[in-house]
């Protein structure tokens, strides 16, 4: 049993959840993910089976198609597009499912484990978990004006030098965007994601 309902139930419910996010998300593409994301319990333990990071790992493996970087930070045409998770890993399985198979403008996307920030110079997305915020300062400036989209889930990342952070508003995923320090950073933000994020200056 969990809160009242048996757990198959339970477990049918969550499922249904998540193919109807993933489906409205692949059909009507970035608008309709940033807004449908169905409330969960915020006070269930942090795990990879948890909405939360189902949804963010979905909106992970599609920013890609929505930032244009510079051509410099990519050793040729078909060189991936690394995705790098700062921190401990909370997706599990998620991540690497929500990519398998995903092209953007011909390049794969892969995942590398970032230990320190200096490895983060061979990322192109780089997620930055909300227990590096005591170091996030230092973080973010060793990636000032570099063309990584760095991406957290710490309150005030966007306001400290972060670029998109996800905040959870009345138990849903939003997004918020710094487009000047997109462009600082020699990222070109697609107007798309813009219009559906809050936008900090």
């Amino acid at each position: 049993m969990r809160d009242g309902l048996p757990r198959r139930q339970h477990s049918c419910r969550h499922n249904l959840w998540l193919s109807r996010a993933m489906s409205q998300f692949l059909f009507h593409g970035v608008a309709a993910a940033l807004l449908l994301a169905t409330p969960w319990r915020t006070a269930a333990a942090e795990s990879a089976a948890s909405p939360e990071y189902q949804v963010k790992a979905v909106f992970l493996s599609k920013f890609g198609s929505f930032v244009t970087w510079p051509e410099s930070v990519f050793s040729d045409a078909k060189a991936p597009i690394v995705i790098g998770i700062l921190g401990s890993d909370p997706f599990g399985p998620l991540l690497e499912e929500a990519i398998r198979g995903v092209e953007i403008k011909g390049r794969p996307l892969t995942i590398r484990k970032i230990e320190r920030v200096e490895e983060a110079a061979v990322c192109q997305i780089l997620y930055i978990r909300e227990q590096e915020r005591e170091r996030l300062s230092q973080i973010l400036a060793a990636l000032k004006n570099r063309p990584v989209l760095t991406v957290g889930e710490t309150e005030q990342f966007t306001r400290r030098g972060g670029i998109l952070n996800f905040t959870l508003v009345e138990g849903r995923v939003r997004i918020e965007i710094n487009p000047d320090e997109a462009h600082r950073a020699g990222l070109k933000i697609d107007s798309k994601l813009l219009s559906v994020a809050t936008v900090v200056k």
